[in-house]
């Protein structure tokens, strides 16, 4: 099962990277009339988020960049950014490596408790490694629909 986990993860990985990778800069930062956020945001909260969720709560050092929290936490926007967000080759060099830089530090520990649990926006309360990890594909499959909806939109 930790095998599976573990490629469902670098799966979803891959499903984002390819609806993104041939996208200009232009595209990248472009907000649709009617949203807040841009794929680069997304992109950079899905890398923050699995970072903190994979990592932190386990208790192992993060690979954060210092301007990720106040580019990319929840609740940020590009509207407010007051400087400049990773280049898109950046980003997602970064996010190619987090799911085996995962698997490689997680690997036979999905069943430790966290170091302290976590409770999401929607009432889901996470206690486990492997919880977090699980969780992520969740969260990171709700921003793969909104970058799809950003392409879709952003192309108008």
């Amino acid at each position: 099962m930790e095998t599976y986990l573990f490629d469902q993860v670098a799966f979803v990985r891959n499903q984002t990277l390819r609806a993104v990778q041939t996208l200009t800069e232009e595209a990248l930062d472009r907000v649709p009339e009617g949203f807040n956020n841009n794929i680069r945001w997304n992109l950079g909260h899905i890398y923050q988020s699995q970072e903190r969720f994979a990592f932190q709560f386990a208790g192992e050092p993060t690979e954060l960049p210092d301007a990720f929290p106040r580019l990319f936490a929840r609740g940020t926007k590009p509207a407010d950014w007051n400087e400049e967000p990773p280049s898109g080759e950046t980003l997602l060099a970064m996010m190619a490596r987090q799911p085996e830089r995962i698997r490689q530090t997680l690997a036979g520990r999905l069943h430790e408790t966290a170091r302290e649990p976590f409770t999401t926006s929607t009432g889901l309360t996470l206690d486990t490694v492997g919880a977090f990890l699980t969780y992520t594909l969740y969260h990171e499959g709700m921003h793969y629909q909104a970058i799809a909806l950003l392409k879709r939109f952003g192309s108008r």
